[in-house]
């Protein structure tokens, strides 16, 4: 069997190469999905992205799907229910953050029609589409990912900050960072 080159990041790991494969970099418009992301990405600070991963279900399970409108109430019976959950990553603020960030999102929602539209309004709804050659090349931030971060932290959003952003834009397909070599950057997907 040949063996397939991937961007490094995605190393060894069975998780980490179905994520790399079926997930990160694709263009995502689900307005929940992006939420789940946004969220995901701000639990991940600090932390090994893998970490993230491999707890990933039971945060769908503890968090009621990802749905908005259902995180956008959780009181604070939900939030020592959540701090108890052994499966999710268990930080106080963290969690207070994705309870304010649901509510700001349901505000994008309802101002913008979707949170899809108002986020990939940034990049004129088209993926920025980059060519690196190696993971030094890849930024932490961007001038952009600045810019978001600032917007998001003025509609009241915690744990935005422009690195965890830029790796929320990468997530969900806004910037393509496959290796320019690898089989699912944008130029070569059309071989898998």
């Amino acid at each position: 069997m040949e063996q397939v080159r991937r961007c490094e990041w995605a190393g060894p790991d069975q998780i980490y190469i179905d994520y790399h494969d079926n997930e990160w970099g694709r263009p995502l418009h689900n307005d929940t999905k992006l939420f789940e992301m946004l969220i995901l990405e701000g639990m991940q600070a600090g932390l090994a992205w893998i970490t993230v991963l491999k707890k990933r279900e039971a945060f769908r399970e503890a968090f009621d799907g990802f749905d908005p409108h259902k995180v956008a109430l959780y009181d604070d019976t939900k939030v020592e229910e959540l701090m108890g959950n052994k499966g999710i990553i268990r930080h106080r603020g963290k969690i207070n953050a994705a309870i304010g960030n649901a509510k700001a999102f349901l505000a994008i929602q309802e101002e913008y029609g979707s949170f899809d539209h108002f986020i990939w309004e940034y990049v004129g709804h088209a993926p920025i589409i980059n060519a690196a050659d190696s993971l030094a090349e890849l930024p932490a931030s961007t001038p952009l990912s600045d810019q978001i971060s600032k917007d998001l932290k003025k509609r009241g959003f915690k744990f935005v900050g422009s690195t965890i952003i830029y790796s929320f834009m990468q997530a969900v397909g806004m910037v393509d960072d496959h290796m320019v070599w690898c089989p699912w950057h944008t130029h070569n997907r059309t071989n898998l």
